[in-house]
Formats: structure tokens, sequence, C-alpha cells
């Protein structure tokens, strides 16, 4: 009997130690939204990890009340806070206004490079320019009075212009491409508004970047529109499993890489920011942010913004479609004196991103 009332002290004192640092982690998990990575890189993986760190918190929870222990104050203080996060993540029901004229319809899409021919079904029918021709097609379908493209990867020697007027000449563009020998890829903004201004956001030693355009939604109204592709990880899941036994470097050289990214994406975010702060008109950010929205990234460009998701979204928000339904990277942002009218995210397989079709009252 002695025995087994010193186990059960153990088996509280280890539960009630796991609970504290689970609760630790979750409230530096909250924390990973104010502060800037570059003081600190690890406090992203803290905000990345929020969802199992939420989870594990949970299960901590129902386990200190099925032993009827005083302890359950622990995860239940922690997760008070998630209560207001978890709507950033999952959505029971939508909020979302009645439409009132004018609105507009926002498409944002990271079409991945059309795959690069990666997926079998492509391969089958063309590789890359069978993708292309879908994704194309889907925007076309999609109707959208603005449309966000990333990571559009034109193989050859393209004329953007031209393939814009051959494949979209419904909308005015704006665009800025890398060159390549291999082709152009960058980010393309399509607009049924006129387009009175245009810009590019270079981001330092990075392929990624950032481009606006002013479109004249109104006889007096302009809005200012971000295309965001803020820095990636640039890392494969699957080539770090099978490699890092045999590659005693590149566990190493993967933190490196993730910090590196980490480090970049704050100071990006802060470019755009500076210059969304600096701009006459109101200002509109989409894109690919590839950062989660427990996030120095989101909690930045969300000042004086609204998330579609949030107020109009219903299900999960989840946009990256290797990790569904954990990863939320793809977004659109408006001036919170808009109203949401709807969100939607079409489950396609033409990238390892989600597209996202959202529409708003100006």
């Amino acid at each position: 009997m002695r025995g087994n009332h010193q186990g059960n002290q153990f088996t509280g004192v280890v539960a009630r130690a796991l609970m504290l640092l689970a609760a630790f982690l979750l409230f530096l998990s909250y924390a990973s939204m104010v502060v800037n990575p570059s003081k600190g890189w690890y406090m992203t993986a803290l905000g990345l990890l929020f969802v199992p760190i939420a989870v594990l918190n949970v299960i901590l929870l129902f386990w200190a009340i099925n032993r009827r222990s005083r302890s359950f104050l622990i995860p239940l203080l922690a997760l008070l806070p998630s209560m207001i996060f978890i709507g950033k993540y999952l959505q029971f029901s939508s909020g979302a206004v009645e439409p009132v004229s004018p609105t507009v319809k926002i498409l944002t899409y990271n079409t991945g490079h059309f795959m690069l021919g990666r997926k079998p079904e492509f391969k089958e029918e063309g590789g890359p320019l069978a993708c292309m021709d879908s994704v194309i097609r889907f925007v076309q379908e999609s109707d959208a009075d603005i449309v966000c493209l990333q990571e559009v990867n034109l193989p050859g020697e393209y004329d953007v212009t031209k393939f814009i007027r051959e494949h979209f000449p419904e909308y005015n563009a704006g665009y800025f491409m890398f060159v390549t020998d291999k082709g152009t890829y960058g980010n393309v903004t399509l607009s049924r508004f006129p387009i009175t201004g245009k810009g590019r956001l270079k981001f330092d030693m990075s392929s990624n970047l950032a481009i606006y355009t002013d479109l004249k939604v109104g006889e007096e109204s302009t809005l200012r529109v971000y295309n965001c592709h803020f820095e990636s990880y640039n890392i494969s899941l699957m080539k770090l499993a099978k490699s890092w036994r045999r590659d005693s470097t590149i566990v190493q050289d993967t933190e490196e890489r993730v910090k590196r990214s980490i480090r970049r994406r704050s100071e990006q975010v802060d470019q755009v920011m500076e210059d969304i702060e600096n701009c006459p008109v109101e200002a509109l950010v989409a894109g690919d942010f590839n950062d989660n929205p427990m996030s120095y990234t989101y909690y930045r460009l969300m000042r004086d913004r609204k998330d579609t998701f949030v107020e109009a979204g219903k299900g999960f928000g989840a946009t990256y479609s290797m990790l569904w339904p954990f990863v939320r990277i793809d977004y659109i942002l408006y001036p919170k004196q808009f109203g949401a009218v709807s969100h939607r995210i079409p489950h396609l397989k033409y990238s390892d991103h989600y597209p996202v079709i959202a529409e708003i009252n100006l």
C-alpha cells in the first residue's frame, strides 16, 4: 500500500510538472505574435506549434479532471486565451454580412510554380503546362474582380504581357517577374478596376517579393492592393527525415536555414508595413505569408485590418494542402471599415496551396 501511495505521489508530481511546462509553452506561443523574430527566432517556432501545444493542454486538462485533481486549473487557465485565437484556425459559424453594392470579389492563390509537373496526373497530361491550363481556367471561372497570384512560373521565353492579354483580356495587370535561363516567375495582380499606380517592394537577398497596385474602385475612391509572397522555409520534411541519419550536418543546416528564413520574413513584413503606413489610401493585403495566425507576420499586417476568414469563413481555415487542416498561411486582410460577405477555400489539386476567395463590401 505504501509503495502504491508513493507511486501515485510520484505520478502526481510528474503530471503537475508536465502541466506547468505545457502551460508555459502555450503562453510563449501567445507571446510569439508580438515578439519580433529578429530578437528571438524560436518564438516563431512556438507560434507554429500553437495547435499541438494547445491540444496537449486539453489532454492534460481532461486527464486531471478524470483523476479529480485540483491541478486541472493549470491547463484550464493556460487554455482560456485560446478561446480568442482558435477562431483564426477554425470557425464554427460564419459571421458574414449581407452584400451591399459595391461588392468586390478577391482571389489570392499561390500557384506553386504550377507544381512543375511533380504530380503524376499532370505528368500524364503534359506536365506543368497542363497544370497551368487548369489554373488559368480556374481563375477565369472564379469571376473575381481582383486576382493576386504568387509563384507564377512561365517556362521558356514568355512574353508576360502577351500571356496576360491572351488569357485574361478583361483584366488590367500589374506584375513583377524574375528572369532565369528557364523562364520567368513572380507575382501577378489582375484587376477589373483601372490601375492608377503600381510598384514593387524588393526584399534583400531573396527571390520573394511584394507588389502593389492602386485601383480606382469608385468615382473618388482608390484602394491599394498588396500582393505578398514572404520568405518561405525552403526545406523538405521528407528529405530531412530520409537523410538525417546518413548526413550528420543536415539537421544543423536545416536549423540555420529556418533561422535565416524567419529573420528575413520579419524584415520583409516590416518593409511592407512601412510602405502601408506611408500609403495615402486604404490598403488591402493578400497573398502567401508563409506564417500562421499566431505569428509576428500576421499580427503586424492585421493592424487596422480584418481577416476575411475570421469574419466570414466557416470550418477549417487551413490553406497548405500538405499539412491540412493545421497550417493556414494564405490570407486576405481588408480595411476594417469594410465588411466581409463571404470566404471560401476551394480544395484544388493544382498547387501545394489552396486558393482563397472572398467578397467584401467597400
